[in-house]
């Protein structure tokens, strides 16, 4: 490569950090070098560019402990070509090998986990804003090729993005890829034009890694078929690009029209969600995915088919994805939560508690509270937590619980006796409320299921002398509060 091509290249790699506005004015940005010529080229190209982006360098660089001497090798290279260019630097050393096992994962994602994990750690040390990598276009290509035989959804057909945010742990980094445009022989090419002795790292050569069987083994098949199939796959991962942000515009518009998060939760109305084409369906579900797990992370196009698949089945259904999120049908709306969460205001009910009447009774965070009332004049209370009995068919015994299978009452206004399951599938309950609705006990008898009926046998009734009032409430410890009706958070 001639000196005029090495400085087309650097106006090249210029011209597309500021197309893709990655780099602001005053930014300090860590660039991530391994010591191979990808990483090398950028620091150069980044290095000589630094001035007219108005932007500071520091160098970082993670030994994995994988390659023995070559890797303490690849480190010292680095050290000394920080400093060679002046520049500040970190150099650290990871158990990656430790991590796979201990995270039973790939050792490409151990790799990867474990060098995104020091890279948010040392950005936060040095105050970068940005963290660059080497990412070339034919690594774009390598990563839209697996991402085909996966089997992915518009989104992987996308490839890498020029920029991104990911996170680890508890930090989050803005990573900038300023090479995606520079294939990886031209990268090659300018090293070996500025004498730059870069490091090779020997598992490159291996077939074990996914990535190197589809550089070495799959793609130089496919040209073989056809010679730019690379700029095939480019050219769809811009198409794909462009149609998933028109796409995204639409879904934003539909997001505010059917869903909505609370507490971590993701509701989605059903009827609306139901009239939506299937390209909308499934952009939405990827974000509530996100919005619950915080990530897309191990979430395939086969898991949202599987949620579309699902979608005319009854209420109950529920599907489990990876990373814990549920996908759970109710009646009127869909919801997608973490594992083990539920919408129910209601606290668990825990074991059963005999009434104090006339008095207050705690049972877990519930409260009730029981006084007489002379007459049979039902006060104006309307709510669905307060309830009004006939004393003399109560009798001096009440307990609350939880429901029972089998559990089953004459609700007020019917003349025969219904299951409470049956009753609360009626009124359309979700199954994760119906266990922490209290029912309230005349000794084996259901004289009230809390928030829904009363029992037709312990009616007030003209006839009627002495009434008890019953007041239920979820207390959290300092303050009382009144139960949250089902119609409220639909």
């Amino acid at each position: 490569m001639s000196a005029e091509k090495q400085i087309l290249l650097e106006d090249r790699v210029y011209e597309y950090i500021c197309r893709n506005k990655l780099v602001e004015p005053g930014s300090r940005i860590l660039v991530a070098v391994s010591g191979g010529p990808d990483s090398v080229a950028l620091l150069q190209l980044l290095y000589n560019l630094r001035k007219v982006l108005k932007a500071s360098l520091v160098v970082a660089h993670l030994d994995h402990n994988l390659r023995g001497d070559e890797s303490a090798a690849d480190a010292l290279y680095v050290l000394e070509l920080a400093q060679s260019l002046g520049l500040p630097f970190s150099v650290g050393g990871r158990d990656v090998e430790e991590y796979r096992q201990k995270h039973k994962m790939t050792l490409e994602e151990a790799a990867r986990e474990v060098r995104y994990s020091y890279l948010a750690e040392i950005a936060g040390e040095c105050g970068a804003s940005l963290v660059a990598t080497g990412h070339t276009q034919s690594d774009n290509v390598e990563t839209i090729m697996m991402h085909l035989i996966r089997g992915t959804g518009t989104l992987g057909l996308k490839g890498l993005s020029p920029f991104t945010t990911r996170r680890s742990g508890e930090r989050e980094i803005n990573i900038i890829r300023p090479l995606l445009d520079i294939n990886r022989d031209e990268i090659e090419a300018y090293c070996a034009n500025r004498g730059m002795h870069t490091r090779t790292d020997s598992t490159n050569m291996s077939l074990s890694p996914f990535r190197n069987r589809v550089r070495l083994e799959l793609l130089p098949l496919l040209r073989g078929y056809n010679p730019g199939v690379d700029r095939a796959l480019l050219r769809l991962s811009r198409i794909a690009g462009d149609e998933l942000d028109y796409l995204e515009r639409s879904r934003d518009s539909a997001w505010e029209e059917i869903a909505c998060v609370k507490d971590g939760v993701v509701i989605l109305e059903r009827k609306g969600f139901d009239l939506l084409h299937q390209a909308l369906q499934r952009s939405l579900l990827r974000r509530g995915v996100r919005e619950v797990a915080g990530t897309l992370k191990d979430i395939e196009a086969c898991h949202t088919e599987d949620i579309l698949n699902h979608l005319g089945r009854g209420a109950g259904t529920h599907l489990e994805l990876k990373g814990g999120v549920v996908f759970t049908i109710e009646h009127g709306r869909y919801i997608l939560a973490k594992k083990g969460k539920t919408l129910c205001p209601y606290p668990p009910i825990s074991g059963k508690a005999e009434l104090k009447i006339p008095g207050e009774t705690m049972l877990g965070a519930w409260k009730i509270s029981v006084s007489k009332v002379r007459g049979n004049r039902i006060g104006n209370d309307e709510d669905p937590f307060i309830c009004y009995l006939d004393c003399e068919k109560v009798g001096n015994g009440l307990m609350m619980r939880a429901r029972k299978p089998g559990d089953r009452f004459v609700p007020l206004g019917m003349n025969s006796a219904k299951k409470l399951k049956d009753f609360l599938i009626d009124a359309k309950i979700p199954r994760s409320w119906r266990e922490r609705i209290p029912v309230i006990m005349c000794g084996e008898k259901v004289a009230w299921l809390a928030g829904q009926r009363i029992s037709e046998e312990f009616k007030v009734t003209a006839d009627t002398r002495n009434m008890l009032r019953i007041e239920i409430t979820c207390c959290d410890g300092s303050q009382d509060s009144h139960c949250p009706d089902f119609k409220d958070i639909r």
